[in-house]
């Protein structure tokens, strides 16, 4: 029997949870919610630091290969993604930036006469930013305090973390006390979705709450193979469930993708919603010519600079042997020590070319050797210190497509990290601004060397290819179903998040971006899944 719902979202990721919350809460809807990943609950994903014992393997990430990039020297690096309730809340850093008003205010410009505009600009989307939000610290205009994001400081920060953040206020940099407050520039700590030493989810914030409401439907480990769509509207999905068995399940009002920014359009072009020609190819008869699935794919570079350390600072081995069972022991005993510290504590947003200007680079002080799996053996792994920087609103653009008509084969991913010129040059000054930190006190003489890069040659060229060696993502996709205007030929969604020529269908995470926001992406994926479940609830 096939069993029908209101609403079907399609991912428990960020967007997901919180939009199936919302519908289920404020709509009194009956709402399926389709994981196609393992439950959010285990001890390594609850505590801050647990991730960092999974990056490079683990059954709760889903590792998207892409395809060589010509541009670096044909490198293939690897791209996780959640594969697990809660989606990037349940296995990301849990630092929380929302982006500058600036950022939404260049979607109003976009999106602004599209018929039946509903707004996009900060003050459309702060108030979902502060009705989410359980800050411990902050509660003003801009910042709430009673919802339940549990958003706190960071509960251990480490002797580096601290260094850091005074040597580069030696450099001129402001100390920013808040870097969601009227300003982005400057260094200091992050704030973190977590509190006592527990992971604040989408799965706990939001899915949690509703574990025994009848109206919730939520299947883990059930993989959608394609939308059902009938006379032009999407009426159901397909999918196996966690048995192997495929089912269907229909939607009485409406189908919301989530499954993030390399899945969704995957799984609409599969469906029969994306290039035409692109789908012929593959055998798949098109039921909407939108060559713009799959286009404007952006992510955030990021690339290393790792210090070795003359003495035993930071986090190296504190997650191993008897140093793991005393950390452990102490925050039992205590609720205190190194548990509480997510691995990173301390940032900075600066432009090193427009100082001016608003931040174009975002920087990561993670006090341990830090790698991705495809360079991990490239740097000795001892106590030392990476600082990554990150180019935050990067101009290259990559492109998600089909390997083949196969559900079941990973999409071909290209995401073209610092391909456009600019965002090199970006990448560069951001790595020789940060170099300059470790000049001054108290950073300086604290570290034996420079590992990456050789200090010894920082030309423009010697960088460069320093940054194509290590370049990588900085885990936030996006934009590969964008949101744009009408007339605008690569738009896939209206500014309702309306998937344009199907009926029903809408999508809510961050592939719906028209462009990136500058810093992490956790808490605007959370904004967009609670702005479309109003903009549902508004037109019910």
């Amino acid at each position: 029997m096939i069993e029908s719902y209101d609403y079907i979202v399609v991912g428990g990721g960020s967007s997901g949870c919180v939009a199936a919350a919302r519908l289920v809460t404020e709509g009194k809807a009956r709402v399926l919610l389709l994981e196609g990943g393992h439950s959010h609950r285990h001890p390594l994903l609850d505590m801050p630091p647990g991730i960092f014992k999974m990056i490079n393997g683990s059954k709760f990430m889903r590792y998207h290969q892409t395809v060589p990039q010509e541009h670096l020297g044909n490198r293939v690096h690897d791209i996780p993604q959640g594969n697990v309730l809660g989606g990037g809340s349940s296995v990301n850093a849990q630092v929380y930036i929302r982006g500058r008003p600036s950022d939404y205010e260049e979607w109003h410009e976009l999106l602004r006469g599209d018929n039946d505009y509903p707004g996009w600009g900060w003050k459309d989307v702060l108030p979902h930013f502060r009705g989410m939000e359980g800050n411990n610290r902050l509660q003003n205009d801009l910042h709430g305090s009673e919802g339940p994001l549990l958003v706190s400081d960071p509960g251990h920060i480490n002797e580096v973390s601290r260094w850091f953040v005074q040597s580069v206020q030696a450099l001129g940099v402001p100390l920013n006390h808040d870097f969601n407050g009227p300003a982005q520039q400057g260094v200091g700590f992050y704030q973190f979705m977590n509190r006592a030493g527990k992971r604040s989810s989408a799965a706990y914030a939001f899915i949690a709450p509703l574990q025994n409401d009848p109206n919730l439907k939520l299947e883990l480990n059930a993989r959608v193979s394609k939308i059902d769509i009938e006379n032009g509207a999407a009426v159901g999905v397909t999918y196996r469930d966690r048995t192997g068995n495929e089912r269907k399940a229909r939607a009485n009002r409406e189908i919301i993708m989530a499954a993030g920014a390399l899945v969704t359009p995957q799984l609409l072009m599969l469906s029969g919603i994306g290039d035409a020609a692109q789908l012929k190819a593959h055998g798949i008869h098109c039921v909407a010519d939108l060559p713009g699935v799959g286009q404007n794919l952006i992510d955030h570079p990021e690339v290393p600079i790792i210090a070795l350390a003359n003495g035993k600072y930071g986090y190296y081995r504190q997650g191993v042997g008897w140093r793991m069972l005393l950390n452990g022991l102490q925050f039992k005993l205590f609720g205190s020590g190194t548990i509480l510290s997510a691995g990173v504590e301390a940032g900075a947003f600066v432009n090193p070319i427009h100082p001016e200007a608003e931040p174009s680079i975002q920087a990561f002080c993670v006090p341990i050797v830090y790698l991705d799996r495809d360079i991990l053996t490239l740097v000795e792994n001892t106590y030392g210190l990476t600082v990554t920087t990150v180019v935050i609103k990067p101009k290259s653009r990559g492109d998600v497509r089909l390997r083949s008509s196969n559900p079941e084969d990973m999409p071909l991913v290209s995401p073209n990290l610092l391909k456009d010129p600019d965002d090199m040059r970006t990448m560069i000054e951001g790595q020789r601004y940060f170099l300059r930190a470790f000049d001054k006190t108290p950073l300086a003489g604290r570290y034996n060397k420079i590992a990456i890069p050789d200090r010894s040659k920082i030309t423009d060229e010697d960088l460069a290819a320093h940054c194509k060696r290590f370049v990588k993502t900085n885990y936030h996709p996006t934009g590969t179903c964008r949101m744009g205007p009408t007339g605008d030929p690569l738009a896939v969604l209206d500014s309702r998040l309306k998937v344009r020529g199907i009926e029903k269908l809408r999508v809510c995470d961050l592939s719906a971006m028209p462009n990136i926001n500058g810093g992490n992406t956790n808490a605007p994926a959370m904004m967009m899944g609670s702005r479309c479940a109003e903009l549902i609830l508004q037109s019910s």
